[in-house]
């Protein structure tokens, strides 16, 4: 429950004006909080999910009552920057209904009253957006993944004051970089559309069967593409893609940056990860495309992604045969209690007779039954079902996730008498990730069990990789 209230400085005395409920979490935007009290027209602007989408709400600040809905559609509200209490207007970043990518941000302009809305930065790609101090500009970087920034300095009306450039890639082209391709497929309901990026070997041959590598961060407070804008290098993405590999990510339901309804999609279920639909995505573009080999599937990620890595190939032993997991949370019990709570819910014990399975299942009267209803998202509970070959990494100086999390399926996999592989980075804190040390075994640990071939020995990094 959300609640806004009223301090008065010198008396000390609060005033209760507002409260909202949600059945799962509150938030008051994915990226900022965008609410704003006016004290000169005596009204405040609210911002909601309450009809599935992200949107502003315009109340009285004595009564706390709604005078009207200010933006509405099947978008959302990102970022308010600027409130024009005068000219009663306000700006902010929002996704674009019917774009090319849902994830695309623009920044538009809107009366309060009449709930006039005007796109300001209209070129269909996503626009970053800093807004001056004075708020009568901003600049604009506008790219995509594919296509290089250009940058321009506007006014409040969008118009276009200063061309600030335009990035020049033709040295990333001579050294062969080749930009990721986006895609979209099919969730788990067959409804919703999800977007990702795939990443292939600059000296693609389509008459082979490339194995195929599945990045992943389930979130919920964030997914696995990350921004829509034009970057250099993704992490080591399409490093691999030219070792040999598919590389695919996409964001899974259970996601901001969509409806509520996509956001919760396994609210009270964090096992879930959004690997149904990780696997959706994998399996219609393999009908797509004949030279991507299904039959060999790695699956990686980092802190949430290490859990969601490993769940993968516990949950789907058939599907995904290698997985490595860095700085994992694999049971969130054993992790923040803010990060729990707010996404599994608070913890409850159930009673000994209670018939709920760890694995949603009762067709098994072998597996474990359920104590908490947080002994479905602990992968320490599902190491019997390790058919593949499983990485695990942690650093003892991790100041998020405490290695611990790691130490809890090692201890299950070795009392299960399972195989796996270990690395303990004595002095990395949590994001090691993208450490040569670590990359490079990385690399090493997909070529050798997917490819089936050994990794060189004397490989080096050039100076240029940190």
């Amino acid at each position: 429950m959300a609640h806004l209230q009223i301090a008065d400085s010198d008396s000390g005395q609060v005033r209760s004006v507002f409260e909202e409920s949600v059945e799962t979490y509150f938030e008051s935007g994915s990226q900022s909080s965008n609410w704003r009290v006016l004290f000169e027209s005596n009204e405040f602007i609210w911002f909601s999910e309450r009809d599935n989408w992200g949107h502003l709400y315009l109340y009285d600040l004595s009564s706390g009552t709604l005078k009207h809905q200010i933006t509405s559609g099947f978008w959302n509200v990102t970022v308010l920057y600027e409130v024009d209490e005068e000219g009663r207007q306000l700006y902010f970043r929002g996704s674009v209904d019917g774009a090319v990518d849902p994830y695309y941000q623009t920044l538009y302009v809107s009366d309060f009253d009449s709930k006039a809305l005007v796109n300001l930065t209209p070129e269909p790609l996503n626009h970053v957006i800093n807004w001056s101090q004075s708020g009568l500009y901003f600049s604009d970087v506008y790219s995509t993944p594919s296509i290089p920034p250009q940058a321009a300095l506007r006014n409040q009306a969008g118009e276009r004051v200063l061309d600030l450039g335009e990035a020049d890639i033709s040295a990333l082209i001579a050294q062969g970089w080749v930009a990721p391709i986006a895609f979209s497929v099919k969730a788990r309901d067959q409804l919703s559309d999800l977007y990702g990026l795939m990443y292939k070997p600059s000296n693609f041959d389509d008459t082979l069967k490339y194995p195929v590598l599945n990045y992943l961060y389930p979130g919920p407070q964030s997914g696995s593409v990350g921004s829509r804008s034009f970057r250099s290098a993704r992490a080591d993405k399409q490093a691999l893609a030219e070792l040999g590999f598919i590389v695919v990510e996409v964001d899974a339901m259970g996601t901001p940056g969509r409806s509520k309804s996509f956001h919760d999609a396994y609210y009270g279920d964090m096992g879930d990860n959004g690997l149904p639909d990780q696997v959706a995505m994998i399996r219609q573009l393999g009908a797509r495309y004949a030279w991507m080999d299904l039959d060999n599937i790695g699956i990686w990620g980092h802190s949430g992604g290490g859990f969601a890595s490993t769940a993968g190939l516990l949950r789907y032993p058939e599907f995904y045969k290698v997985a490595v997991s860095g700085a994992g949370n694999h049971d969130n019990r054993n992790y923040e209690d803010d990060w729990g709570e707010k996404w599994q819910g608070l913890l409850v014990e159930y009673p000994e007779t209670n018939p709920e399975d760890v694995s949603s299942s009762q067709s098994n009267p072998d597996k474990p039954i359920a104590k908490t209803n947080y002994d479905s998202q602990a992968n320490q509970l599902l190491v019997d079902n390790l058919q593949g070959k499983l990485l695990l990494a942690h650093g003892l100086m991790d100041d998020n996730v405490h290695p611990s999390n790691t130490f809890l399926v090692v201890d299950a996999l070795i009392k299960a008498d399972k195989d796996f592989d270990m690395f303990v980075l004595p002095s990395a804190t949590h994001g090691f990730g993208n450490r040569r040390f670590f990359m490079q075994r990385r690399w090493d640990y997909f070529v050798q069990h997917l490819k089936h071939v050994s990794p060189p020995s004397d490989f080096v990094f050039s100076d240029n990789i940190r």
